[in-house]
């Protein structure tokens, strides 16, 4: 063999590495599932994936939801002051008997990963359902994108506000955020396993170096007991009675809501959660076991950390010092650590702080990821490229870029939508597991399930009141998603719009039997009574008007709109023998793609391109637009016509259209 013949493999290799369409490849991974019911780059597993153990899962939650020890000491001390530690008792309570058990419900009644959305969807039919998920995905693309935007900001600033950080990070924390913001997006580029990894090292070490703070924090606290007295004659001096106490600490706590940040991330990454081996998609048993446990153990976890984080930092750090230019503002703990550990411990409690809120981001965009392409692509309201992982996170990372130099990485501008959204998605799980609740007639759970969901109502107007700008930049993101959601769609609106064609027993026969004649000639027809004079008259005038050949077999084909919200369906065509007449009958979301995707199948199942016979419509052009889009139906001719050529472009290999 020569040299050439040697080099010209390793040349085209090498060639096709570079090439284009090996980086499209690359991009759109993933992509090949095509189903109508699509469920996302992280709803399914491939076969050599078996998913995650469920703890490995619980600290790709946990990097959002225990980072918050970051910051929610602080947060609690400057709404409550001295009464701190009770109104962080009153976040726990809500916590372990209020989100707890609504988030084990949802994981048991949506164990895909849809959470509260899914279960919601079913509770309007047609567009009002639509609009309705849009709408909460816009609260939730609120939360998560805040997330990823909000923790890469605090990150920054615990970056920069280190004392030995050096002087040209000064001033610098929006090129630091988006430093950060790129990280994480270059992570799940990379892939989700290496984030599970990611997350599981800074979870472990940032719990193992908040432990330490805490126990010399209890150390010294046991050491000088005085600081119990000196709090405890301090609270009583402000507040008269501890019913007085009580009752403040019951109006403060919305402020602390932030503290759940992150607890609703466990259900959507719920999918990656290993279970049993004998767990099917229809009845995942181990999955929802495994996620219930995940729940518990993250909600006990974070709730003893912000019970004795609570007490620590009020009883051993000045008020003054949580305010706005104070040392513990945003960071009580780095406070205590580097006041108590020195600077050498305090710094390596920096880092690990600024890693984990990085990496608070994981478990939004994780959720981002297995939320939109569920929905939106089925909905025809995002382009097909969404389905696949890695446009989705460049997608994410440029929006998350946009939103940081709005707001400067500006933290405490950010908090307002924050907690709006983690709120909302808490209000819509909460009434979804009420109404599943009241559905199987548990009466019980219905109530204690409807009392939580009032807790968390009250929870979100208050913030909302307080912080109303946290509702207006939610409502541009839901304004955001609904324009270009409908903007997709009607973009979209001459594809296929079909999964699956498939024949049953009757519609096999009839086509062979009518194909073995010669080309398939079908007549589409608008079903009214169905009776042998319809069908009689509809021959007559077709053949009459488009002069179908006389001799051969005609098939009519029916094609019945149920839903015409739905973009895509899989198709099923069943023949029926009416009056002499074979008829295929067909469900779809729409008329005339529906015919396309019916008559594109025909030709592949005979060999043969098929002969489709149709009438004009009498009516405005612009109305039968509107119909189209909006109700499935309309022009029929022209747009099956429209979607055959955008399909097909062997214009010899597209099926025929004839109207009269």
């Amino acid at each position: 063999m020569s040299d050439t013949q040697t080099r010209a493999p390793d040349q085209e290799s090498r060639a096709e590495r570079s090439s284009p369409g090996r980086r499209r490849a690359w991009l759109l991974e993933g992509l090949s599932e095509r189903a109508a019911r699509h469920p996302g780059p992280h709803g399914t597993r491939p076969a050599e994936h078996r998913g995650h153990r469920w703890w490995r899962v619980m600290c790709l939650t946990g990097v959002d939801y225990f980072s918050t020890l970051g910051y929610q000491p602080g947060i609690a001390a400057l709404a409550a002051g001295l009464l701190s530690p009770l109104a962080t008792l009153v976040l726990i309570a809500l916590t372990l008997l209020g989100a707890l058990p609504v988030y084990r419900r949802v994981a048991r009644e949506s164990p895909h990963g849809e959470g509260s959305i899914a279960m919601l969807e079913r509770l309007l039919p047609w567009w009002a359902g639509k609009l309705f998920v849009l709408v909460l995905l816009g609260f939730a693309a609120t939360d998560f994108m805040i997330t990823i935007t909000l923790s890469a900001a605090d990150a920054s600033a615990h970056a920069v506000e280190n004392p030995l950080a050096p002087h040209w990070m000064h001033d610098g924390n929006v090129w630091i955020t988006l430093v950060l913001i790129s990280a994480l997006g270059a992570v799940f580029l990379k892939g989700f396993r290496e984030a599970i990894g990611v997350a599981v090292v800074l979870v472990t070490s940032y719990l193992a170096l908040n432990l330490v703070v805490l126990f010399t924090a209890a150390w010294h606290v046991a050491a000088d007991p005085v600081v119990v007295d000196n709090w405890w004659q301090a609270a009583t001096a402000e507040h008269s009675s501890p019913w007085i106490m009580i009752g403040v600490a019951l109006l403060v706590f919305p402020r602390l809501a932030l503290g759940m940040s992150g607890f609703e991330t466990g259900v959507a990454v719920m999918p990656q959660v290993r279970g049993d081996a004998t767990d099917t998609e229809e009845r995942p048993a181990g999955r929802i076991r495994d996620t219930r446990k995940l729940l518990t153990a993250a909600a006990l976890i974070m709730s003893g950390f912000l019970l004795i984080s609570s007490l620590a930092t009020t009883l051993l750090i000045p008020e003054k010092e949580f305010e706005s230019g104070g040392e513990a503002n945003g960071r009580a703990l780095a406070f205590l650590a580097h006041d108590y550990l020195g600077e050498a411990f305090g710094t390596v409690y920096d880092v690990s702080t600024i890693a984990i809120l990085w990496f608070a981001g994981a478990s939004a965009l994780a959720g981002l990821l297995n939320l939109v392409p569920r929905y939106l692509p089925r909905y025809g309201m995002a382009p097909e490229w969404t389905r696949a992982v890695r446009p989705l996170v460049l997608l994410f990372v440029a929006i998350a870029f946009t939103i940081t130099i709005l707001f400067e990485a500006d933290v405490d501008a950010q908090g307002g939508a924050y907690a709006t959204g983690v709120l909302v998605l808490m209000v819509s799980a909460s009434f979804a597991a009420t109404i599943a609740a009241r559905h199987r007639r548990q009466r019980a759970a219905a109530i204690g399930f409807g009392v939580i969901t009032a807790v968390f109502a009250y929870t979100l107007v208050v913030n909302v009141i307080e912080r109303p700008d946290g509702l207006r930049i939610a409502s541009l993101f839901i304004l955001a998603i609904l324009l270009t959601s409908f903007g997709s769609r009607v973009h979209r609106a001459f594809e296929l719009r079909a999964g699956a064609v498939t024949l049953d027993a009757t519609a096999t026969r009839m086509i062979d039997e009518a194909a073995a004649s010669g080309p398939l000639r079908i007549i589409a027809n608008e079903p009214d009574e169905r009776d042998e004079n319809e069908y009689r008259e509809k021959e007559y005038s077709q053949r009459e008007e488009t002069h179908i050949p006389g001799g051969g077999p005609l098939l009519f084909l029916e094609v019945t709109v149920r839903d015409s919200s739905d973009f895509t369906a899989d198709v099923t065509v069943q023949g029926e023998d009416r009056h002499g007449y074979r008829v295929l009958r067909v469900d779809g979301p729409v008329v005339a793609n529906t015919i396309a995707a019916v008559l594109l199948h025909l030709r592949d199942r005979t060999g043969a391109v098929p002969h489709a016979y149709f009438n004009w419509t009498e009516g405005h052009p612009l109305g039968h637009l509107l119909r189209f889009l909006i109700f499935g139906d309309g022009e029929v001719a022209p747009v099956a016509r429209e979607v055959l050529r955008r399909a097909e472009h062997d214009p010899g290999r597209r099926p025929r259209i004839h109207v009269g």
